[in-house]
Order: C-alpha cells, then structure tokens, then sequence
C-alpha cells in the first residue's frame, strides 16, 4: 500500500491490514512520530513490525537502514583524499537537507568528522533546502556569490548535489569537486563523464531485499538485531563503472 506521503493515509492502512489477518508488517514510515496509531494496532494484535528506510521512536520489532552517519563520513574522507589530504585547502559548502531531519544530522555529523580536522578546509553550510534540487539551486548561487576560494561541494542528497552541479557548470566552476549521498543514477552517470565526484550508494533494492529477509527470520521465530545495516559504498571515478547503468535509477549492490 502507497501512502502517498500522508501519516494519516498509512496509519489507516496498516489498520486496514491488520484487520484483514496480516502475520508481519514491514513499512516504510512517512516519518518517525506519527505511526503511534498503526504501530499500536500491530502491538494489540500481535504482529510483529519490521520498519525500512527510517525507523519509528517505539513498537518495531526491527529496523532496516542505513547507517546515515557513516556514508556522511565515508563521502567526507573520500573528499579529503581527492583535495590533498592532510594538505587540502579551501571552502567547502554544504548543502544542508531538512531541519529536524535524523538523516540530515547523520549525514552533516558524519561529513564533519572526517572534514573538521583539516586544518585548511573550512565548511560555509546552507539554509535548509530540504532534500530538494529546486531549493539547492538559488542557495548555491548565493554561496557561490558570497565565498571564495570554494574547492568543493557536499550535498546531503544526490539531489541536491546535482543542482549545486548545475550551478558551477553553468558557471565555468568545472574544478569544484561535486559530491552527495544516495547512489542516485544520475549522480553515477556524471561520475562517469567528470562532471560529479563522489557519492555513497543507498540501495533501495538491498533495502528491500533484506526487509523481507528479516521478516521470514522473524516469522520463523529466529532472533533478529534491532538494527540490521543494509550497508552502502563509495562510488567515484575509481570504480564507477561497476555501478553505472542507466536501466536503472539507483546504483545497486546486488550483483
């Protein structure tokens, strides 16, 4: 069932499910708050939750996800090489996802850590774009007014990232180093024509894949870890391609 974004619609889903006999449930949450009702209607009736993608604050039996934090940091130590390590100089922006957001604060805390400790790297962050490219594009150009000496660009979506792209092919900034988070197709296939540096993959396909393999353990009474890592990998010009295929619309893991 498609909820279409709207946490009321997949609570009344879920409560539809449960009440035609379902034995597990696995869901994608609209959000981590607002599953209380649907989530409660499982517990009641004892079906085991399996949540994917993101998780909810209480009520799963599991989740299925991604370590948000670790393909920040991945996509941040992966930059530093290509700028010089140690020796790298510059400013980076950074174009920041959605307020509040647990993915974005992973994704920025990780990036830091692996950034932060150059000591001739400075980071100069956005406003909230919110995960979208339309956002990213009037708030990269105002960055790019406003800073010099900008080396690189780090989007907390591959979204985002390409239309920070845009912006510096638009502008004849072909040497700022591009990179973002989610293995989006496109991102993969501008890594393979120079014009995108760096992404780390988040594969719905393995996502989905191991949702449902947690689910059967769970349906045989197996024990499963509350956190199960669906994993990810940093796809640049090195290895790019193995991911690139443009059938499909995220980089896959699944070989």
């Amino acid at each position: 069932m498609n909820a279409d974004n709207d946490i009321a619609k997949q609570n009344q889903d879920i409560q539809d499910l449960v009440s035609q006999g379902i034995d597990i449930l696995i869901v994608n949450p609209v959000n981590e708050d607002g599953l209380t009702a649907g989530i409660n209607a499982c517990n009641n009736a004892d079906i085991p939750v399996v949540t994917v993608d993101k998780n909810v604050n209480s009520g799963n039996v599991a989740f299925v996800g991604r370590d948000n934090k670790e393909m920040g940091r991945l996509c941040g130590e992966r930059l530093v090489e290509l700028l010089g390590g140690e020796d790298a100089t510059g400013t980076i922006l950074e174009i920041q996802g959605t307020a509040g957001s647990t993915t974005m604060m992973d994704r920025r805390d990780g990036f830091h850590e692996a950034v932060d400790p150059i000591p001739g790297l400075t980071v100069v962050q956005s406003s909230y774009c919110d995960y979208d490219r339309s956002k990213a594009i009037p708030a990269t150009q105002d960055l790019l007014q406003a800073n010099s000496d900008i080396v690189a660009i780090f989007g907390h979506n591959d979204d985002m990232a390409l239309g920070a792209a845009q912006v510096c092919g638009e502008q004849g900034m072909d040497d700022v180093l591009v990179c973002g988070v989610d293995g989006l197709m496109e991102a993969v296939l501008q890594i393979q024509e120079g014009t995108y540096a760096i992404t780390t993959s988040n594969d719905p396909v393995l996502l989905g894949q191991t949702a449902v393999d947690v689910a059967i353990q769970i349906h045989n009474g197996e024990d499963v870890e509350e956190f199960i890592d669906a994993g990810t990998v940093v796809i640049d010009a090195e290895n790019v391609d193995e991911y690139a295929d443009p059938e499909l619309d995220f980089a896959t893991m699944v070989k």
